[in-house]
């Protein structure tokens, strides 16, 4: 069976490992072009001698020439995914770009939240969001995909899924997110996300200012009336996984029962969704190393609030980068990920 044939740029990343490892048991993906400008010239398994399994390559820096029937997966910062994702678009590859360039829609928004201007805005029109749950029908036909935030993932889905019962929210929605340090900024050599500085220490950051918030804002409302939401993520001690509080306000007094069953049907058709009774089951370590995004919720009066739990450098990012490139490519959706 032909493999389809993908490169990663940036692939000495926490996110491109991840995803390297991902695609090392997949059965119809081949990875044939690594880089990163860090460890050019070292061989894959010299930089990540953890992951055995993986293929035969070197890594290459980022401007060096990608075989022409190679589709294209961007881990790199977002000023460089600026400039790459129109170059292979332009090439007639597929791209999946996992950095926040191209998620909103908004110009101003995006110049506000990530501070550089952005130059390659017209490319807005032909992107699709990766949120599969949301954009499924609309990923499968997809050249070019912009692959969610973590937090983002994290406290989109389970205020999406709610439907029209969002048409009742007053507002403003609290979200508050604790991440483990690949979450939140662990990619970088800073001095305060080394382990003499997570040990033994919690800290909010970002405190309503967080690039994610105005992501959230853009997608856990469509087909609907948009909300405020009002975002602070903090640095747990650990290494993966995220856990986010989302507190809803109600117009009138909300029916559990209405919660339940509109969270359930949606739970029961969705691969990587699973609802649980009680928002105190959550946790961290039930969704590590897996691609599933885990809820729960409990009511109070005219509050609703729904725990979410998932891995972000699965769910978060290269799970759901998998899961995004199995439907533009027209593989099963959970193929590699279960």
């Amino acid at each position: 069976m032909k493999q389809t044939k993908l490169a990663i740029i940036g692939a000495g990343g926490l996110t491109g490992k991840e995803l390297t490892g991902l695609l090392a048991h997949h059965p119809n993906f081949q990875l044939v072009h690594i880089t990163s400008n860090q460890v050019d010239g070292k061989h894959i398994r010299e930089v990540f001698p953890d992951l055995s399994h993986l293929p035969d390559l070197v890594f290459q820096k980022h401007d060096a020439a990608v075989p022409t029937d190679a589709h294209i997966v961007l881990a790199t910062p977002n000023e460089v995914s600026l400039e790459k994702a129109p170059e292979f678009l332009g090439q007639n590859r597929k791209v999946i770009d996992l950095s926040g360039t191209f998620r909103l829609h908004d110009k101003a928004k995006f110049e506000v939240a990530y501070k550089f201007k952005h130059t390659k805005f017209e490319w807005m029109d032909k992107v699709v969001f990766g949120l599969p749950e949301l954009f499924r029908e609309k990923l499968k036909h997809a050249n070019f995909v912009s692959n969610p935030g973590c937090f983002a993932t994290s406290a989109i889905l389970p205020i999406a899924i709610l439907g029209n019962l969002r048409n009742q929210i007053v507002g403003p929605i609290i979200v508050d997110a604790k991440s483990g340090v690949s979450g939140a900024g662990g990619r970088t050599e800073e001095i305060q996300f080394a382990y003499t500085h997570v040990y033994e220490n919690f800290r909010a950051y970002k405190v309503l200012s967080h690039q994610h918030e105005p992501e959230m804002e853009e997608y856990a409302f469509v087909g609907s009336e948009p909300k405020e939401i009002h975002f602070t993520p903090h640095l747990l001690p650990v290494y993966r996984g995220i856990l986010t509080a989302i507190y809803i306000p109600f117009a009138k007094p909300v029916d559990s029962s209405e919660i339940q069953e509109k969270l359930q049907s949606v739970a029961e058709r969705e691969p990587f969704l699973r609802l649980y009774k009680t928002p105190e089951e959550l946790e961290l370590k039930k969704v590590q190393n897996t691609n599933f995004l885990d809820i729960g919720f409990k009511v109070k009066g005219n509050t609703l609030a729904i725990i979410s739990a998932l891995d972000n450098l699965q769910k978060g990012a290269a799970g759901q980068a998998l899961q995004n490139l199995n439907l533009m490519f027209g593989y099963p959706e959970t193929e590699g990920l279960v």
